[in-house]
């Protein structure tokens, strides 16, 4: 098993992997390290769907367009979960206080998940295992993808998570610096500083880009995460939230 460093410092997004099954050992590690993952109140409002059906994955590739949901060895599907609680709540006559109609309630599944995945993430790491978040999976077409997973309402999808044998072992990405990243007792106010960081970390990434293992691009860091951000007045999430049984007000 890697040590701690290794694992956190230099993880990377692998999106190629061998064709191998993932011993049931390491993904009983993995299972355990997320049912162990910190989260608010300890009231675990997720859960995660574990998908090695080919055909099912095949279906969500489809969707995506991510060749590694189907390349994967084991796909997982991490949830907020009011569904579980809500349930029981109501079998023991117990009112519900309508915690999925507000902001807070989205947000407390939705860290939770988060944090979640991180743990699965760094279990997978840790054992030698290749991991890739795919967030796409939320926006793609949340309908669809509610109906292939059969969730039933009080749930929906917060990230996918590719994890596999690795084929490949991609350069470590620049990330940005620790100067902005990491301010102290306050939000740091010195905006000049913070663009002058912020652009010599932008000529890094198309740096990096321009030289990295596995294909070259010409992208900086600002456009292109906001391409990706002018995309998202289509994903209609409040809409897709609403479908799912939060009828966010406040």
């Amino acid at each position: 098993m890697l040590d701690v460093k290794t694992t956190l410092l230099e993880r990377t997004s692998v999106r190629r992997y061998e064709r191998e099954a993932i011993p049931e050992d390491k993904m009983e590690f993995i299972r355990e390290a997320i049912r162990n993952c910190p989260n608010s109140y300890n009231a675990q409002q997720y859960s995660v769907i574990e998908i090695d059906d080919q055909e099912l994955k095949e279906k969500l590739y489809e969707l995506t367009g991510q060749k590694q949901i189907k390349t994967c060895n084991k796909f997982l599907v991490f949830l907020s979960d009011f569904n579980q609680i809500k349930a029981l709540a109501e079998h023991k006559g117990l009112s519900w206080p309508a915690v999925t109609d507000t902001m807070d309630g989205v947000l407390l599944g939705t860290i939770d998940a988060s944090l979640a995945m991180m743990s699965a993430v760094v279990a997978a790491q840790a054992v030698g295992l290749g991991t890739n978040c795919i967030g796409y999976l939320r926006t793609v077409d949340p309908a669809k993808v509610a109906e292939l997973l059969k969730l039933p309402q009080d749930v929906f999808v917060v990230c996918g998570l590719a994890i596999g044998v690795p084929r490949e072992h991609p350069d470590l990405k620049p990330k940005k610096p620790a100067s902005v990243v990491f301010s102290r007792n306050e939000y740091q106010q010195d905006r000049a500083k913070m663009i002058e960081e912020l652009e010599k970390y932008d000529a890094e990434v198309k740096e990096y880009n321009a030289h990295r293992s596995g294909g070259t691009t010409s992208n900086d860091w600002v456009e292109h995460i906001l391409g990706y951000y002018s995309h998202v007045p289509e994903y209609r999430i409040l809409q897709y939230l609403k479908d799912q049984g939060y009828n966010v007000q406040r």
